[in-house]
């Protein structure tokens, strides 16, 4: 039977969201059926939650978890009527920090300061990723923090977005085509900037699979063509120096944090 958890929040939620995921990462045996209810920022709101919850409560049989991030003690004391267990990260956290800082919390609900700079860094980041994704352009290598390579479908991608969201890095990437992987050699655009190169890995079963998933039973997916790929360019990676990773079981979180720790990226946000 899967459990259902709701994730409650007087903003967008995702702080309760990435909280929650992490821990129910930690109970991997379970499935869990997920609800995210954002701006619950007034009794009438906080009403209606308890009446959502109250009924997937009757339908399951079994209460649902309840992780919020809630600031107004009145709307967390009508969510702790509902039939669920309810784990509340302000009471949980904010009433020891109170006691540790000697200093009363703001208690600002679903407010978050602006922060100018960041915000143009990550957009500026997001833009950059964005227009040398896939090699489209090299001529901007020059402004590129870092420069992601590997094989169609090894993750380059989805991994630059995430780095230029979360961090504002700048992350371009290149994907190498067959034609470099036979002449086992950088093309001269990655050569000139060898030191921002880092190369992404993947498994070959893995690789097969992603690549059914676009382009079902074709050569471009068949094992043959990706365990040559793989083996080719873990050739290159070796003989031109470029520090690696093999990313098959990470995910894209995973992926960014050890590449900045390999690395030593800067973050341009925190």
């Amino acid at each position: 039977m899967n459990r259902s958890v709701f994730f409650i929040s007087d903003g967008t939620g995702i702080t309760a969201e990435t909280l929650g995921h992490s821990l129910l990462a930690q109970f991997g045996s379970l499935k869990f059926d997920q609800f995210t209810l954002p701006y619950i920022d007034s009794p009438e709101r906080a009403h209606d939650a308890v009446r959502k919850i109250n009924a997937v409560a009757a339908e399951d049989g079994v209460k649902p978890i309840i992780i919020d991030t809630i600031v107004d003690k009145n709307v967390r004391k009508i969510i702790a009527n509902a039939n669920g267990c309810m784990f509340d990260v302000f009471e949980t956290f904010v009433g020891k920090l109170e006691e540790e800082l000697g200093v009363k919390p703001n208690n600002t609900v679903g407010k978050h300061t602006v922060d100018t700079l960041a915000y143009k860094t990550r957009i500026d980041a997001v833009h950059f990723a964005l227009d040398n994704d896939d090699g489209a352009r090299t001529r901007q290598y020059d402004s590129a923090d870092i420069i992601l390579i590997g094989v169609s479908r090894s993750g380059k991608t989805p991994t630059c977005i995430y780095l230029a969201m979360q961090f504002g890095i700048r992350a371009a990437n290149y994907p190498l085509t067959e034609d470099d992987l036979d002449g086992e050699h950088l093309p001269k655009s990655l050569k000139e900037h060898k030191n921002k190169l880092f190369g992404l890995m993947i498994d070959a079963d893995r690789l097969i699979a992603i690549r059914n998933e676009r382009k079902a039973n074709s050569r471009y997916a068949s094992p043959q063509q990706c365990q040559q790929e793989i083996r080719a360019i873990e050739g290159i990676y070796i003989k031109e120096g470029v520090p690696f990773l093999n990313i098959s079981e990470m995910s894209v979180e995973e992926i960014a944090t050890r590449i900045i720790q390999e690395t030593g990226l800067q973050r341009r946000i925190n």
